[in-house]
């Protein structure tokens, strides 16, 4: 249970509709109707009667809604505080590859901290997606555009991509390629059209595959934040792909408006109009 979705229950309690509550929160009305419906499974108990094409709150409604109403209280005086710190407040949880967070993201982080002393971040690193339908996460950065889902997603930028080799060929390469269920990324669909031989090492760690390339004994393709050191590395060749990799931002509805949110896209955002040294 969370905040926004005892926000659902007392806008329906209040406004007798879905479609009354929908335009009180601002948002669509088979949403309202689809997460109260997943509150109440949740639950186990029925918060409304339809009566007179009304939803009426059942004995459990009225239950939940006096615990909601001091939690609105308790809320407010947290904004009263909010208002005693100078700038944006609040905690966001970012979600990304760990390469994206300890190249992009964290090199800059602390700057960004010290000049909003208001604002947490928490980073939930990992090679996989976080269930952002879940509340998982505040924001996510992804590698992939998502088919469809509950939040607000905008393009963050796109990402240059370099092939990287040993400038002396004369031995055969470990070719380093990304696991099978990554075929349609621009990285493995460029390997895949060279056609190396020597495929023996299969990882969507950006991390091991840099540690291969330096070795001046592998072939692979990394993006450009994690390129730094090797393109002026003359014992290697890069060469870079005519392909980008775009990167989506992703951020919870409830959250769009959010002042310590907002800044914190700004943030993102600069992150990744960085480019990285050679």
């Amino acid at each position: 249970m969370n905040w926004d979705d005892l926000r659902i229950i007392a806008a329906v309690r209040d406004e007798g509709t879905y479609a009354g509550a929908s335009a009180r929160l601002r948002i669509d009305e088979t949403t309202v109707g689809r997460r109260l419906a997943r509150i109440q499974r949740d639950l186990g108990v029925p918060l409304f009667d339809a009566v007179d094409g009304l939803r009426r709150p059942t004995r459990h409604c009225e239950a939940v809604i006096e615990h909601v109403g001091a939690m609105a209280a308790h809320v407010a005086a947290i904004d009263r505080i909010k208002e005693s710190q100078p700038g944006p407040v609040g905690r966001l949880r970012i979600a990304s590859t760990n390469a994206v967070a300890e190249e992009l993201l964290a090199p800059r982080a602390s700057s960004f901290l010290r000049d909003h002393p208001g604002l947490t971040l928490q980073f939930l690193t990992s090679s996989g997606n976080v269930k952002f339908s879940r509340w998982q996460a505040d924001l996510a950065i992804r590698l992939r555009k998502p088919e469809k889902g509950d939040f607000t997603i905008s393009k963050l930028g796109d990402v240059r991509l370099y092939f990287f080799e040993p400038a002396d060929r004369s031995g055969d390469p470990v070719a380093c390629v990304y696991p099978d269920e990554l075929d349609t990324i621009p990285e493995q669909q460029f390997l895949r059209a060279k056609r190396l031989k020597n495929v023996r090492c299969i990882t969507d760690n950006v991390r091991i595959i840099r540690t291969m390339i330096q070795s001046h004994h592998a072939v692979g393709v990394l993006p450009e934040h994690s390129c730094e050191g090797l393109l002026a590395d003359r014992s290697l060749r890069a060469t870079l792909l005519p392909k980008r990799r775009d990167v989506w931002l992703l951020v919870q509805n409830h959250l769009k408006r959010d002042a310590a949110t907002r800044v914190t896209i700004d943030w993102v955002r600069a992150c990744f109009q960085v480019t990285p040294r050679p």
